[in-house]
């Protein structure tokens, strides 16, 4: 595992499950279970880590390899389920809450798919799970156009046979985690740059340092502002999920209108949400406070689509939740991305993760719950936009409708919003703790809300785009 992924597998808990999910809406009918077991045995080979569990090395004196469980059995991660027919989204929803809040079991291979039947109009639902140590949202999204066809009349061929490796011993493992750890450094050494690279590697230094510099003043402002901490604190083992969705075009005519991004209207709709949730709850005390998401930046090179890792970085991000004009809390959002997206440009996030690897994997289990820890005293949710498919996506000649994705919780966020898209809708999908949330759906309204209405200021006032810094 990359030190990264085995962060994400160090970081599991009884109360924080730590995998990643999505629950997709097909055309009727529903397949017969065994045409999807047949179907999933049949694309196993295009993902082989699905049939590999995770194996610690003893004492945990390198980091977890992946090894093919000699006892896979597809039945146990394909399950099949119903909700009372005819489901709505309620059912569907209280259904996946339910499913995606279980933890997978960590001694095989980490994922299952639900197929569930009983949904009105005909139509049927997956529920998957796939742990965050084996892919991020880019790579899940690469994983989900594998599963599934582009034609509706692909043809699949029979599955083939597979025949497991043998797991090395644990003597073998430890063997190899020693050897790691004594020629690693060398390898280090020896990549260094020529003496030709030298100035041009110095010179990266330099902007790398300036721009770190240039964040500083960012921080140190986000110390001192008041946030919203009744979003923040001890999680249980039980969710609540909810979600809402908004057409891709609607973002466009805002930000068209209004400036910035789409993903800076969709932060500043979030905004919104966040905002009528704490006036519920009374919690809106200062036209300074906000709410201060973690959001996921995706630093995958486009030629590295497809691998089986996490290439994230993160950004913090405060959401304006005591603002009360809409156009003024767009504009906060918007300032504080294009300092963000300088900042990107010119550091080297890849090498800030890989620093990763110097780390002991015994240091670095602590270290990601230290760091998870300390994630509670300056986020108070998580905020993933993930680009899902433009084009039509088929099961068994079954057309897809809609997607939504599910994000984990935890390091003391009790709630996360995982963002994806699908032709031309997007989704968000509200995960929260079940007992500190009761008022999940006040956020689900809000988010929908705050889309209304910059899509009414975007009507009424074209030209803000030229006012807005």
């Amino acid at each position: 595992m990359s030190s990264t992924d085995a962060g994400f597998y160090y970081a599991e808990s009884e109360e924080a499950p730590l995998h990643v999910g999505s629950v997709t809406v097909f055309d009727g009918p529903a397949p017969a279970y065994g045409d999807l077991v047949r179907l999933l045995l049949g694309k196993l080979p295009l993902v082989p880590r699905y049939r590999q569990r995770v194996r610690p090395v003893p004492m945990q004196l390198g980091r977890p390899v992946w090894v093919d469980d000699p006892h896979f059995q597809i039945l146990y991660h394909v399950r099949h389920t119903a909700v009372p027919a005819p489901g709505g989204e309620e059912q569907l929803r209280n259904l996946a809450g339910r499913v995606l809040g279980q933890r997978l079991d960590l001694a095989k291979p980490l994922w299952e798919v639900w197929l569930v039947e009983g949904l009105e109009d005909d139509r049927w639902a997956l529920i998957s799970k796939v742990h965050h140590c084996m892919v991020d949202g880019v790579a899940g999204t690469d994983l989900m156009q594998l599963i599934f066809d582009l034609d509706p009349a692909a043809s699949h061929g029979e599955p083939g046979d597979w025949t497991p490796q043998r797991s090395p011993s644990g003597l073998t493992l430890v063997a190899g985690a020693v050897q790691e750890a004594m020629t690693h450094p060398v390898r280090q050494l020896t990549s260094l740059p020529s003496l030709g690279s030298a100035g041009r590697q110095a010179r990266r230094l330099v902007t790398t340092g300036r721009t770190l510099a240039t964040t500083v003043p960012s921080m140190a402002r986000q110390a001192v502002t008041p946030t919203a901490r009744s979003l923040s604190g001890p999680i249980g083992p039980h969710r609540r999920w909810a979600w809402t969705e908004a057409g891709f075009d609607e973002f466009r005519t805002v930000r068209t209108a209004l400036g910035g991004t789409v993903n800076d209207v969709v932060l500043t709709a979030i905004t919104r949400g966040f905002r009528d949730l704490l006036a519920g709850r009374g919690e809106l005390s200062s036209e300074k406070l906000v709410v201060r998401s973690m959001v996921p930046v995706s630093v995958r090179r486009p030629g590295e689509r497809g691998a089986l890792d996490n290439r994230i970085s993160a950004v913090f991000v405060d959401l304006p939740v005591g603002e009360p004009d809409p156009l003024a809390r767009l504009a906060a959002v918007r300032r504080q991305m294009d300092e963000y997206k300088r900042a990107m440009q010119a550091l080297d996030a890849r090498s800030i993760i890989a620093m990763g690897d110097y780390v002991a994997p015994t240091l670095l289990s602590l270290g990601v719950r230290a760091a998870l820890q300390a994630g509670q005293l300056w986020a108070q949710a998580v905020t993933t936009n993930v680009p899902g498919p433009r084009v039509p996506l088929y099961v068994l000649g079954r057309r897809m409708r809609s997607v939504h994705a599910y994000v984990p919780i935890g390091a003391g966020m009790r709630l996360s919003i995982g963002i994806i898209s699908y032709l031309k809708t997007m989704t968000f999908g509200i995960n929260a703790d079940f007992d500190a949330f009761p008022d999940v759906e006040t956020l689900s309204r809000g988010i929908r809300n705050g889309v209304d209405e910059l899509q009414q200021l975007a009507r009424d006032q074209p030209s803000a785009a030229s006012a807005a810094p």
